[in-house]
């Protein structure tokens, strides 16, 4: 498949999320799974959210998805990394403004209010709409990496 790759990661409230999200998107996208591999309830939301977002912010043209509970605390993380423009698209409305308009490259999902079809139909549309590219949103876009 001639598709950019897609991180997809979680911690321990995503987990069953994320594995169910893997399998669902397996043989439609070049999916690579930065874990967990196991359970663990001790885990922290920050490790899945650096690794998802320094690997999109090495790999050209790809995004990323990551779940935890709420969708807050990896959507936090990973926008400490410059380039890194993550949204908690929550509806499928939200997920295609943040490509179209931010041209958002990780989407944060909250494993503990949707469920695994949801999912999997947010991330469907997160990953097969385009940034429109209009001027105002590239200005926009530019402006978020400033020093403040």
């Amino acid at each position: 498949m001639d598709q950019a790759e897609v991180f997809v990661a979680s911690d321990h409230r995503g987990y069953d999320a994320k594995n169910a999200l893997v399998s669902a998107l397996n043989g439609e996208y070049s999916i690579s799974d930065l874990g967990p591999f196991e359970l663990n309830p001790d885990d922290d939301y920050n490790d899945p959210a650096i690794a998802v977002a320094k690997a999109v912010k090495s790999t050209s043209g790809s995004k990323g998805i990551l779940l935890c509970g709420s969708s807050h605390g990896v959507a936090i993380q990973a926008n400490r990394f410059k380039g890194i423009r993550a949204i908690e698209g929550f509806t499928p409305e939200l997920a295609k403004l943040g490509r179209e308009h931010n041209d958002a490259n990780i989407l944060c999902l909250p494993a503990d209010f949707l469920d695994n079809h949801k999912i999997a139909e947010i991330a469907r549309i997160f990953l097969n709409t385009s940034f429109s590219g209009e001027e105002r949103h590239v200005r926009r876009i530019n402006r978020l990496d400033e020093e403040v």
